[in-house]
Parts: structure tokens; sequence; C-alpha cells
């Protein structure tokens, strides 16, 4: 069949669900009390993820998950000795807008593997995007042979050639090659995937890695990208499915008061939840981040301060955010059904207001394994055709 997605709320029928590493993983860690609680994150993370997926399967979704080995060396890099985080959030490195799938794989160019390819003859730097096309015959036919993402025409969206197919193999397999695509971004102006992007209909929305982004320029290169659609810029200041979430046509939850919103979504009713999901918990991910080199780094486990912090993530951080943290990565089942972390009551009365369902799912780790509910799932296939929930706009970009 032919999957596609037109917008989010659209009836849900295949879905991506991700995997952390097992158990087994960690036994490599010879700190037991830091192995010990690895172990019993490894365990719980895949509780949370057949809690997911038996509610998905409830409402006939076909669920795909990508593989993973319970060898650490398999995901090692040599060059820094850090082993690679786990395929948990592939919402952060995929899309599939309308009948195509885009990947953002890691196998693409970098100064690093230009310099390990780089002839006699090559440019000393990686070429920027623009000037690739520019380049010999000869040093693109070898690009194209390591990396099969130059197509004849040069396009930024390229064909995809080399991916990790041991991790998503069976999930490639069961989409049309043609619609598979890699994007591919030297510049790094826009981060194309959908916790980035949001999808409704004729119009896209695209967050900000930061909010000093020159949103002009993003907003001009989506157009680019997309000519076919209507591009809009909302500065999220990061993830745009971490800072708000439009769940059904009239209605957002979202972190923060973001002044587009009523120009980008006129007359539609706003739930402003200040102070919650990350913003709630910036002690922990400031604490993390001084951790996480030690985190994945073998060896490293035997650290006082790493042990010291993952067990403090099990005795105080988890209890602290089932409690008191809601979180507005959720992922929409249909236009009656979303799926989220925790109960709030201004939420939860705008969802009765609408005729809509929550479906509570703690994914306890969500926030040492950096991803929420939306985070960790990605949308194949909705029902539905594309529409345009703003045909005031027309058909000339805006």
């Amino acid at each position: 069949m032919t999957y596609s997605v037109y917008q989010h709320w659209d009836p849900l029928k295949a879905c991506i669900v991700g995997r952390s590493y097992n158990p087994e993983f960690y036994r490599f860690i010879t700190n037991s009390r830091a192995r010990d609680v690895m172990e019993r994150i490894a365990r719980e993370t895949e509780e949370d993820f057949q809690k997911l997926i038996k509610l998905l399967e409830s409402f006939g979704v076909k669920i795909f998950r990508p593989n993973i080995s319970d060898d650490y060396t398999f995901y090692l890099d040599p060059e820094t000795n850090k082993i690679s985080p786990p395929p948990m959030t592939p919402r952060d490195y995929s899309i599939m807008l309308g009948e195509d799938f885009f990947f953002n794989s890691r196998f693409f160019l970098t100064e690093n593997n230009w310099k390990d390819l780089r002839g006699a003859n090559w440019p000393i730097s990686l070429p920027k995007l623009s000037e690739i096309k520019r380049l010999p015959k000869f040093i693109l036919e070898e690009l194209k042979n390591n990396f099969g993402l130059l197509d004849e025409k040069f396009n930024p969206i390229q064909k995809l050639g080399v991916i990790e197919e041991f991790t998503w193999g069976d999930l490639l397999s069961s989409i049309d090659d043609e619609k598979i695509h890699i994007y591919v971004d030297h510049e790094q102006m826009i981060r194309f995937n959908s916790a980035m992007t949001t999808r409704i209909g004729k119009d896209l929305y695209f967050g900000t890695h930061t909010y000093h982004q020159d949103q002009i320029a993003l907003k001009k290169q989506a157009e680019q990208l997309f000519p076919n659609y209507r591009c809009h810029v909302v500065n999220t200041g990061g993830h745009a499915d971490g800072t708000f979430c439009p769940v059904i046509p009239g209605l957002i939850v979202s972190l923060r008061d973001i002044p587009t919103y009523a120009d980008t979504f006129p007359d539609w009713e706003v739930v402003y939840l200040p102070g919650q999901s990350w913003d709630a918990v910036r002690p922990f991910l400031d604490l993390k981040e001084k951790n996480k080199g030690k985190w994945w780094v073998p060896g490293e486990e035997l650290n006082d301060d790493f042990t010291d912090f993952i067990e403090g993530w099990l005795s105080h951080w988890v209890g602290y955010v089932e409690e008191t943290v809601f979180d507005v990565n959720m992922l929409v089942i249909d236009e009656k059904n979303v799926v989220c972390n925790n109960y709030n009551e201004q939420v939860f009365k705008a969802f009765d207001r609408h005729g809509i369902t929550p479906h509570i799912i703690n994914f306890r780790h969500r926030y040492f394994w950096d991803g929420g509910l939306h985070c960790i799932t990605s949308d194949l296939h909705r029902e539905g055709v594309m529409k345009d929930y703003f045909p005031e706009r027309g058909l000339a970009l805006t």
C-alpha cells in the first residue's frame, strides 16, 4: 500500500515506535551500582514502550520498530570511544510528508568523511551545498558511489543511498523505494524532521533551532524545498513538538505565548502551560548535560559523579516528573483520541470542550532519553487527503 501523512490528526494507521538498548546491553559496565540502574532504566523503558504499543494496536495501528544489537561495540565510535544513543526517537530524524518519506541519515557528507575520501585534486574543505554541483564529474561520481546522496538534479532533498540498514532495514523494505529520500543540509539552516515540522494540509510550520535564528532565511529555504506548500516559521527555540502541539483543528496546547500564533493559526484556541515540560526540569537537564560525556564513554561508568547522577535520577527525578510535569509532546491518534504523559486540569478541560479523549501513558524516562511520546514515534500512514484549513491564503506562498 502507499503510505501518506497530510495532517497529524487524521486516523493513525502505521507508526514507528522507537527502541532502547536491552538490559543485556549494559553487561560491559563493571560498576554494579551503575549497571543495575542502567538495566532498570532499560527494563522500565521497554515496559512503557509496550504500554504505548498495546494502546496503538487497539486502534488498529501497525507498528514498526528499529532493530537493535546487545553488542555495545556495534555502536562504539572508535575515534571518541563514545557509544551512540539507541534509536529511541525516530521522530527526530524522519518524517512522512504526503506520500514521501524523508530520513536524516548520519551517513552524509561531513568535514571528517570528506577528509577521508579527498583525493589529490579535490578541494581541501567540504564545499557548501550550493557549490557541490560545480565539482568535477569524477569527484561527483566518487561521492555518489560512497554515499548515494547526489542525483543529477542536485536537489537538497536527495534520494536515499546509504542508511543504517541494520537498524531500519525492516521498516524501509515496506516503503516504495521511489518514496524514500534523504535530506542533506550542510549549512544546518533547516532541520527537516517531524519534530521540527508541523504538517497541517497545505501549510507547513517549521520550528527554529534557537530564538535568535534567522527566520527569514529559514523561511526562504523552506519555500525552495517545498514550493507546493505554504511555509511558515514559528519561533520555538528548539524542537517544535516540545514547545507546542496543534491537537486538532482549532486547538493548540503550548508551553509559552508565541506571538505568531495569531498570524499562523488565526482564531484557534491556545492553552498555555508556562513552567511545564522541559522548563520544569531545568536543574536536572543542566546536571545531565554535565554527565552526558561520562554516561556514554565505557570506563567512565566507574566515575562516582556518573553513578551518583543515575542513582539520583531514579530516586528523585523520575518520581518528580511522574507527579508534576505535563508534556506537550503528545501523540494524536485521531481527532477524538490523543496520548499524553500525565493529567493536567487545564488541558483536560480543553479536551472535554473539543470532545477529545486523553489516554495517559507515562513514559517514565523521557527526560533521561530526551524524548516524549511524540518523539519516540513517527507516523508513517494516516487516513486522509490533503486539506486546506486556510483557503483565504490562496495558492501563493505567504
